[in-house]
């Protein structure tokens, strides 16, 4: 069985080559905190973008995006609302998702979800 921590560093990766492909800038990886993580961090023009990176090797129980849970989405919210705080980021920002799916296909979500008032 392969360690699950070097998929998950091996579909971060090819998440963010895509993304940078795309245009955006990579700013860091793996930020952690008390209340959540953030796969990625990069920069699209002037709006910071969190990306949440998940894959899946079978879709027996819906796609890589479907994996995203409420909890979840609630725990990348927090995680983003914390790192936009103790950077002092006023600038715009938004929650894409890369779902790496069991073919290897690549699905890039721009504002996957958001904060609900």
């Amino acid at each position: 069985m392969v360690n699950r921590r070097a998929q998950g560093d091996v579909a971060e990766a090819r998440a963010r080559a895509y993304l940078e492909s795309q245009g955006l800038r990579f700013l860091r990886a793996q930020f952690r905190c008390k209340v959540g993580e953030i796969d990625l961090v990069m920069e699209d023009r002037d709006s910071l973008v969190f990306v949440e990176v998940r894959q899946r090797r079978s879709t027996r129980y819906g796609g890589a995006a479907a994996s995203i849970n409420h909890r979840k989405q609630r725990r990348i919210l927090a995680a983003a609302a914390y790192y936009l705080q103790i950077h002092g980021c006023q600038r715009p920002a938004r929650l894409d998702v890369i779902a790496i799916e069991a073919d290897d296909r690549i699905q890039w979500i721009p504002n996957a979800f958001q904060a609900h008032a």
